[in-house]
């Protein structure tokens, strides 16, 4: 069975694209394609909304409701949603398949993303947000000085999360006729493809193994080293005054 996974990936006519686009790049630039417009319209309803209720403390209920939401299950929503909006598209375009596939990726994303800005700001030192105060800054100051830079490892985490699981769901376009990696699955377990359906599945696994991986380097220079936590503290040379030192972290 390996030897005709590895076949299957490795034959040239299966990453061709075709004038039906079912090419493994035509396939992956279509999940990339899913998964990158679910990740930016959840970033940019979540992230806010995190960091302000961290920041105020108000409405952290968001918080909650939106981690129950996770128990929704995927596939139901997804199927109830294209009966309720795709006839409004019918033999027009794909958008009523497009949008509720979205709207479930969507739904998937935020909750870690949200969740994580809000405790990455809540977990900033009090005195810390004490010293900005004091020295002048307003709220929004505090906010965007402060907080967020020490709140960047525990946002990239939550976005990471997300990532992942939008990567592992976006496979789920397919069972509403979209493309997709999840094209290969679907068509593979059809069919009794199974070269195709473990190939489909080992191209989402890697592509979310290089997208976690491409992440964690953009975070490792975005953050701050002090804030994550690459330097210790140590004594100076009169054994009275703390000093910072820099870990090896190879």
């Amino acid at each position: 069975m390996i030897g005709s996974v590895l076949g299957w990936l490795l034959d040239p006519e299966h990453w061709r694209s075709t004038p039906f686009d079912t090419g493994i790049w035509a396939q992956l630039g279509a999940h990339v394609g899913f998964t990158l417009i679910a990740l930016a319209i959840a970033v940019l309803l979540a992230l806010p909304a995190g960091l302000v209720i961290g920041h105020t403390g108000r409405g952290s209920w968001l918080v909650s409701a939106a981690n129950a939401v996770r128990a929704l299950p995927t596939v139901g929503v997804l199927v109830l949603l294209v009966v309720v909006i795709s006839p409004h598209f019918y033999g027009r375009t794909n958008a009523g398949f497009l949008i509720p596939t979205e709207i479930v990726l969507v739904v998937l994303a935020v909750p870690p993303i949200l969740s994580n800005a809000y405790a990455g700001v809540q977990n900033v030192p009090p005195q810390v947000r004490d010293a900005a105060f004091g020295m002048g800054m307003t709220g929004p100051q505090v906010l965007g000085r402060v907080e967020l830079p020490n709140a960047l490892p525990l946002i990239f985490s939550g976005f990471r999360s997300a990532m992942l699981q939008v990567i592992a769901t976006a496979t789920i376009a397919s069972y509403v006729t979209l493309g997709g990696l999840g094209r290969f699955i679907y068509d593979g377990l059809a069919q009794k493809d199974y070269p195709q359906m473990i190939g489909g599945a080992v191209l989402v696994a890697a592509l979310a193994l290089i997208s976690d991986l491409l992440v964690a380097l953009v975070q490792r220079y975005a953050v701050s080293r002090g804030v994550s936590r690459r330097f210790r503290t140590d004594t100076g040379p009169d054994s009275r005054t703390a000093v910072l030192v820099e870990e090896d972290v190879r």
